[in-house]
Parts: C-alpha cells; structure tokens; sequence
C-alpha cells in the first residue's frame, strides 16, 4: 500500500510480542512440564495465546494480499514473497533452529555419552531427525496461501471482488461481519478438531503444519484477504467506523469462548473421571469454545489497534521495524535462556522474566544491528 496503515502494523507487532512472552512462560508451565519452577497461571497465559494469535495473524497476513497482487501481478507477487519468506524459512531451518534446539540436545545427553560439537547435532538433525522448524512454520504456510492468492487472481478474481464487496457492505452492521466470521471459524475447525484432535501435526521434514488448524488459518487468511480486497481504510475496518467502535463488544464476546474453555478445562481435570478419555461432547464444545474466542479476540485486536491508533504507544512503534527478525531469531535466544536458567534455584517469576527480557532485548539487538546491511533490511 502507498502507505502503512499504523493501526494493523502495531497489531502485527502486538502478536510478535505476545509469541515471545508465550515461548518465554512455557518452559515454567505445567502444561509444558520443563523447569521444576512452575505457576498455573502461566498456562492460562499459554491457553490464552495458543487459542488466537497465529489465527489473528493470517488474518492480518491477509489483508494486504490483493492489494500487492494488484500492484505487482501474480509473478512479481511471488517472487517478492519468495524473497521474504521462502528465504527466510531456509535460513532459519538450517541455521537458525539447529542453533536454537542445541540445548536440547545437550540437556537430554549425559556428558560422554555422544558428540556435544554443534557440526555434530546439525548433522544429526538433518540425517536423522526430528527436525524441527520452530516457529518458521508460520511462514511456509504463509508462501503457501500467498501462492493460492495468486492462482485466485488469476482464475476467480470476480469471485474474489464479489465477497469483497459484500463484507464492505457491512461496514454500519458489523455485528453480522463478526457473527458471520465467528460461524465460519467454527465450520472450519471444529470437524477437523474432533476429527484428528489438537495434538496432530502433519509435518513433511521441517514442514509442518498442525492438523487440525489447517482450515483455521486458511479460513482467516482467506477472510482478512477479502476484507483486504476492498478499501482498508474506508471499508469495515475504517478507523472511525462502526467495527472499530464496538471493540468491546468485540473483546466481551471473546471473553464469553475463553471462559468456556476454562470452564471446560476444570471439567476435563475435575469432573471427568479419565482427562485422557474425553466424550465427544466435551470435544465438540471445546472446540466450538476456542473457534469463538479464537475469531472474536482477533477481531477485538484489530479494532481496539484501529480505535486507539492516535494513542502514542512507543515500545510498539520502535519496534516495529524490527519485528519480523525478532520474530525470525527469537527463539535461539528462548532456549538457551531457559537452559540457563534451569538450575537455578529461582522462582517461576524471575525465571520468566530473565528469559523474555533477555530474549526481547537480544533479538532487537541482533536485528536491529543486522538491519544496517541493505541486503538484510530488504529481506526482513
């Protein structure tokens, strides 16, 4: 676009950070069963996160896609995409997450029981496995639905205009916009989420993709690219229209989903007589919880972003530029503060914010100093 929007930049960069804080806390959850120091209320922050925010980022990811494809056509489009994110992806599976998941390795192997050289461990990722992508996976996933946007504007662009306009028709009923994108949520995960449960990735390799979101992220991307087709500034997410008005609607109904799957969670842990045997009840209305969260919380962001966009609001701001690389390289510096810090004798608290200031502070200064290489700052 001829120029940035502020509002969904601060939102992208808000779910940077809430990745960081998120990676940062899980090592001390229960749920994650890592360090000895652990607090119940960090998996309630995990829960809270892992429900929404990948989702609401393919939604944001969206909505930028058919206005680029209109500037630079399908060929062009791609290629670009490749440059940012196919790169990327590379870099970050054969160097980045080798380099990260090294503490892993040297946890779980006795001294003088195999090789500890880093060559050694990168070898035996590619050789043998697991090799895993960390968080690149979002931007595989991400190429992939850019490339089936390109195919879009080539087979079906009317198709694609048609469901623009009518989302920008309810630009003064954005009740039905939100009701019709927390239905579609629900369509799109729900029978894939009883079908295979949530713990199933299909991965190929370093490509991987967990099973049942599968429809969850296409859905949203799909939704932010029609919204995207029409006139960000001036349709439903206009800045003084009725969307961004009612962000509290918006967050309230969020809130409703996640109190249903806490509500849920104590059933499973507290009333069930096997938390490992659910009901397919139980199943059904907990996914159903998560898909209204999931699409209502990501709705209360973008509009709550667009509502207070002439707020200062600094950290997100000066980061901004910086938050795809931090993104990109955080994690080397999650795992090997958290093996820092796993024996020492301190509370949950003061390990967690060891890691994530260390982690925010680290990754801005290797981005931020990386950056000054063209070459670097047109890739990220």
């Amino acid at each position: 676009m001829a120029a940035r929007i502020t509002a969904l930049d601060r939102a992208r960069t808000l779910i940077t950070l809430l990745v960081l804080v998120h990676h940062s806390v899980l090592n001390f959850t229960y749920f994650g069963n890592g360090d000895k120091a652990r607090w119940l209320g960090f998996d309630l922050v995990v829960l809270f996160n892992d429900s929404f925010f990948m989702a609401a980022m393919f939604l944001i990811s969206g909505l930028f896609v058919w206005s680029e494809l209109g500037r630079k056509r399908p060929a062009r489009f791609l290629r670009d995409r490749a440059w940012r994110l196919g790169i990327p992806f590379l870099i970050s599976i054969f160097v980045l997450m080798p380099i990260a998941y090294y503490p892993t390795f040297l946890r779980y192997h006795a001294p003088g029981t195999t090789d500890f050289s880093l060559l050694h461990f990168w070898w035996r990722t590619m050789a043998v496995g697991p090799w895993p992508s960390g968080p690149a996976w979002f931007l595989w996933v991400l190429l992939a639905f850019d490339a089936l946007a390109a195919l879009l504007w080539i087979a079906a662009p009317r198709v694609v205009g048609r469901g623009a306009r009518a989302i920008a028709a309810l630009r003064d009923r954005p009740g039905i916009a939100v009701a019709g994108f927390v239905v579609l949520t629900i369509v799109a995960y729900v029978p894939l989420r009883i079908a295979v449960g949530d713990a199933a990735w299909l991965a190929f390799g370093p490509i991987p993709i967990q099973t049942s979101r599968i429809l969850l992220y296409a859905s949203s991307f799909v939704v932010g690219l029609l919204i995207g087709a029409s006139d960000l500034r001036s349709g439903l997410l206009d800045g003084r229209g009725a969307f961004t008005r009612h962000w509290p609607r918006w967050l309230g109904i969020a809130l409703i989903g996640y109190a249903g799957i806490l509500a849920l969670v104590y059933v499973k842990r507290g009333v069930l007589p096997d938390p490992n045997v659910l009901p397919s009840w139980f199943e059904a209305a907990y996914a159903i919880a998560f898909a209204v969260f999931s699409a209502a919380m990501a709705c209360a962001l973008i509009a709550a972003m667009l509502r207070f966009a002439a707020t200062r609001l600094t950290l997100l701001d000066t980061l901004r530029p910086s938050a795809y690389g931090v993104y990109l390289v955080h994690y080397i510096f999650i795992i090997w503060l958290q093996y820092a810090v796993f024996d020492l004798a301190l509370s949950p608290f003061a390990k967690f914010a060891i890691v994530f200031a260390g982690t925010l502070a680290g990754s801005w200064i290797v981005v931020a100093m990386a950056r000054r290489l063209q070459v670097v700052r047109r890739l990220i």
